[in-house]
């Protein structure tokens, strides 16, 4: 008897380890081997859109009647002063589509020798992620870049594909070129992809195909207790992670990366908490920021949702409408968690309130 989403659970793993071999390419020639000029992030452009392409191409033959909901479209890439980006993200999404088939991967999803596309083909791909998302249907959400500035830094990163059915996200899988293997040994081996299926599990293998190891969050005592929170203070709000970990006395610093590695980590034990309260008065997260990292969490033992208490919500479009902030955690932690989260956003519209007496 054949597993559930068995076939999806192939091809996305073979698209997201193709893309991560693409997006390290592009570090490599671009970032380290090219002078960049403070806040170019160009190498990101090109990193984005060549990912894209490559996973909505093989997902495009796949799956061809599964719409996707990606970050990027093709736009700037079809007018004559984008020739020289979109000669370059032809020749990168070709040498990684006809690289020599790996691990599970079939020539019938485009990929191998003689598989190159033409450019409008590349086009196309990138654009068929410009779907709504919805209520209702199987869809695709796609962040190919998932944390651009730790990308610039050689640092956390990842590449995100989710499966969704009906709102409820099916299938979940991250690559994190750039994240040690086994956090206990950080200059060890690098390079993982998370993987999780509804009703499942979750697991963790390794870019090269390393046997699967399963993920289970382990317990947490209150002296062990640890967030996990964004690099950057304008994504998340640090100052409310902060009152909130008074309030749960927690005494450990907390372990700051960029992307959703801060989901894989968690759910392999890494950290305790994930905690994201949006720093921007109406900013909507997109769905394709949380998707795969939800169900991983979800299948590896634990529990998220908003600030609020309740599940995110994957069909209001393409982003996550007012599921405001982000609250995941082992199943024995993330009631005080919640409460404790309930308690500083009480603290802040009181303060907030005074102020304009």
């Amino acid at each position: 008897m054949s597993l559930t989403f068995a076939t999806e659970q192939q091809v996305a793993v073979a698209a997201v380890r193709r893309a991560c071999a693409l997006t390290s390419s592009v570090f490599n020639k671009l970032v380290k081997n090219e002078t960049l000029v403070k806040g170019d992030k160009s190498p990101v452009t090109v990193g984005d859109y060549s990912a894209q392409a490559v996973i909505n191409t093989i997902l495009g033959r796949a799956f061809p009647d599964d719409p996707i909901v990606g970050e990027e479209d093709a736009a700037d890439l079809r007018v004559e002063s984008g020739t020289a980006l979109k000669n370059r993200i032809v020749e990168l999404a070709n040498e990684t589509l006809v690289a020599d088939l790996g691990i599970g991967e079939m020539a019938e999803w485009g990929l191998g020798p003689g598989q190159e596309r033409i450019p409008e083909e590349l086009l196309d791909a990138i654009d068929r992620g410009t779907y709504g998302g919805g209520r209702t249907g199987r869809m695709w959400t796609l962040d190919p870049i998932d944390g651009t500035k730790g990308f610039l830094r050689g640092e956390q990163y990842a590449v995100c594909l989710a499966l969704i059915i009906d709102s409820k996200v099916q299938l979940g899988v991250m690559g994190c070129p750039n994240l040690p293997v086994d956090a206990t040994k950080p200059d060890g081996p690098r390079g993982c992809i998370f993987v999780a299926v509804r009703g499942q599990g979750a697991h963790q293998t390794t870019l090269t195909g390393a046997d699967p190891v399963p993920l289970q969050i382990p317990a947490f005592t209150s002296e062990t207790l640890n967030f996990l929170e964004s690099v950057e203070a304008a994504h998340s709000s640090h100052s409310f992670n902060d009152r909130v970990a008074e309030l749960l006395a927690i005494t450990r610093p907390p372990t700051r990366m960029d992307s959703q590695a801060k989901y894989c980590s968690l759910a392999r034990g890494d950290g305790a908490v994930y905690l994201r309260m949006p720093t921007g008065v109406g900013y909507l997260e997109k769905i394709w920021d949380h998707a795969p990292g939800s169900i991983l969490i979800e299948e590896a033992g634990g529990i998220i949702t908003n600030s609020r208490g309740e599940p995110l919500d994957f069909g209001l479009g393409r982003t996550l409408g007012d599921n405001f902030g982000v609250v995941a955690a082992g199943k024995e932690v993330h009631s005080k968690v919640l409460a404790a989260v309930m308690q500083a956003n009480k603290e802040e519209a009181e303060a907030k309130a005074r102020s304009r007496v």
